[in-house]
Parts: structure tokens; C-alpha cells; sequence
């Protein structure tokens, strides 16, 4: 991995790892251990995100915790590095949201943490394997002045999801109508996003969730590419949603090495 993102004078915003959910597909194994955990070609999946953070120059990462979310901090502490001798700049500082087990969805669990975020951030999912996405600094940068509440990063539909999720058009994410031809594309589970995204009148819950509120994202990206405030790209490289543990079987083998 390189660092060239490092280099560039734009500072890279903190990113948010979704790390919370119980895994009910990945039973057995996740009766025992957080999903975030489990190993792709020895490296815990959520540690794949961790890397390439670290390459594209973040300098934070905000992690969920839910079910049996003590071990996640257990295992990383509180600064992940690609060795113990790093410098500042090969080094991720780590914070916890912490959540009950059975979590607060995606927009309930964004909003728990967003105080510890700023108004730019990168969103991921630790079960995702997405080995190639750089986080991109450029993007960033044109993210933050633009408009759009919400950049989304979409694949091509993976044979568990054919229908796919949103259209893209003109560089715009668009929730397209049942019966709309247009191709659409999955939901990669990256994302750049704004706090605003978190307020009125897109969303209803008090910043820090003190409520402790369930909500799920989709609904609101929903709402808010209806006034075409959502971006999205294309991206094409290794990408699985490790949801049940015969893609995580399959990820382990030789040929993903």
C-alpha cells in the first residue's frame, strides 16, 4: 500500500466503521465473535478498512460496538498501525460508539456517534471486503464543496442482490420507481456523508441518540436523493458483503490469497 493520499493537503475527515450488527446470517460463528472479526485471509475484515485508511492519510476512525462489541476494542486498542514502531502518519488513532446488542441500525448508530465526528465523514461497514478502495482525498474535497448531502459508492448487482439497490445518472444516486428500466446498481456500504444529513428535516433524532433509537439509512438517503442531494460513483474493484459463511469460505480460498 501506498500513502499518496497522505500527501495531499487536504486533510481527511474521520471515518465511521459500522461494526454493531449481530450477524444472524453468520451463525455459528458469530454466537462467539463479532462479524467484524471474523478472518479473511488471516486479517480480521474489519482490519482490511483499517489499512486502507491508513494509505488514504485518515488520521481517525469511530467504530460501533454492539453485539459482543467488547472484543473489537479489545483486539485493536485505541491506535491501529502497520507495525509498533509506525510514525504518526502510519498510525490510526481508534474511538468507540458504544451500543446495546442489538444495536441501533445504521442511521440510529450513525447519530450515537456523530458527536465525535465532524461535518464530513467517511462511512464503511466492517463487514464489508473491499480490499482496493482507496478513500480518495479528491473526492473528499470535491464532496465538501458541493451541495450533496450524501456520495455513494455502487457496484455492479453481486448474485445475492440482482435487482440492485439506486440508478445512477449524471454522476447523481436516484431511488428509481419499481418500474423504471434503468439499470441500478448495490449499495456498496461506502459512502462520504455530512452531520447535515443527520438534522432537520431529513432526520428526527437529537445528535447522540440519547434515546437510544433504531433507524435504518436507507430511508433517509431516500428522502434526500429525491431533491437530488445524493452523489454516487461506480466502483468496480474486489468487493463482497460477507453475509453468510460460505462467501466467507470462499474468500479463504487460495485463489484470494
Amino acid at each position: 500500500m501506498t500513502v499518496e493520499n497522505a500527501a495531499s493537503p487536504f486533510v481527511q475527515p474521520a471515518a465511521m466503521l459500522l461494526a454493531a450488527g449481530r450477524g444472524e446470517r453468520m451463525r455459528p460463528l458469530t454466537d462467539i465473535m463479532p462479524k467484524p472479526l471474523l478472518k479473511v485471509q488471516d486479517v480480521p475484515l474489519l482490519q482490511h478498512h483499517l489499512q486502507s485508511l491508513i494509505a488514504a492519510g485518515v488520521e481517525h476512525a469511530v467504530i460501533n460496538t454492539g453485539w459482543l462489541g467488547e472484543q473489537i476494542p479489545a483486539y485493536f486498542g485505541n491506535v491501529f498501525a502497520f507495525s509498533p514502531n509506525a510514525q504518526k502518519r502510519q498510525q490510526l488513532s481508534l474511538s468507540y460508539s458504544q451500543e446495546p446488542a442489538q444495536a441501533f441500525e445504521t442511521a440510529g448508530g450513525i447519530s450515537r456517534a456523530l458527536p465525535q465526528l465532524g461535518q464530513v465523514f467517511w462511512l464503511a461497514a466492517g463487514d464489508v471486503y473491499a480490499p482496493d478502495f482507496q478513500f480518495p482525498a479528491s473526492a473528499v474535497q470535491a464532496f465538501a464543496h458541493s451541495d450533496e448531502l450524501a456520495h455513494l459508492w455502487l457496484v455492479p448487482n453481486p448474485a445475492h442482490n440482482p435487482r440492485g439497490d439506486f440508478g445512477l445518472v449524471d454522476g447523481k444516486a436516484l431511488d428509481l420507481p419499481a418500474d423504471d428500466e434503468r439499470p441500478r446498481y448495490t449499495y456498496s456500504t461506502i459512502a462520504l456523508l455530512k452531520k447535515a444529513l443527520f438534522a432537520q428535516p431529513w432526520f428526527e433524532i437529537e445528535p447522540g441518540n440519547p434515546q437510544g433509537l433504531r433507524a435504518p439509512l436507507a430511508p433517509l438517503l431516500r428522502r434526500a436523493m429525491a431533491d437530488g442531494l445524493v452523489g454516487a460513483s461506480l466502483y468496480t474493484g474486489r468487493w463482497v458483503d460477507v453475509g453468510t459463511p460460505e462467501r466467507l469460505a470462499q474468500l479463504n480460498q487460495p485463489e484470494h490469497a
